[in-house]
């Protein structure tokens, strides 16, 4: 499958398309064909790591010092269909239209993402996607949600 990788800090160039392998579900995971993304501020201030020391110091430590490692696909958010799930998934189902929040998890940059069917906290949300939205639409609203919740 096709996936945008981040291979350094910087500028927008240094994110690449390449072939890297379709990700298989666990047990309680569903495997999402995305349909739609987003590109969020937070995509693009772990990219070019333009933050103040005191918050890029720590991502450097997590994703990685010289270049990312840990995190190499970015992307937050996505709206799209379950292709397939683990034996122990019980809330969705093959053909459903969902939308999610990845938290940590990243890696929305791609064809297909793995997500727990009930995340934890900080595995984001995933959610049936209404039907009188679109996968684009849809894919906008978690980090939305999630910023307005917060302030609220």
């Amino acid at each position: 499958m096709k996936a945008i990788i981040w291979t350094r800090y910087g500028p927008a160039d240094v994110l690449q398309l390449q072939e890297v392998e379709k990700p298989t579900p666990k047990d309680n995971e569903v495997l999402i064909k995305i349909h739609a993304t987003t590109v969020t501020a937070g995509d693009c201030e772990m990219r070019a790591l333009k933050l103040a020391l005191i918050y890029a110091l720590p991502i450097r430590i997590y994703v990685g010092f010289r270049r990312p490692t840990r995190i190499t696909i970015l992307g937050m958010e996505l709206a799209g269909e379950i292709e397939a799930v683990g034996k122990d998934v019980t809330l969705f189902e093959v053909g459903d239209q969902v939308f999610a929040q990845t938290g940590f998890g990243m890696s929305t940059y791609t064809e297909y993402k793995c997500m727990p069917e009930k995340p934890a906290e900080m595995d984001g949300i995933l959610a049936k996607k209404p039907a009188n939205m679109t996968h684009e639409q849809a894919a906008a609203v978690p980090e939305a949600f999630l910023t307005a919740a917060c302030g609220l």
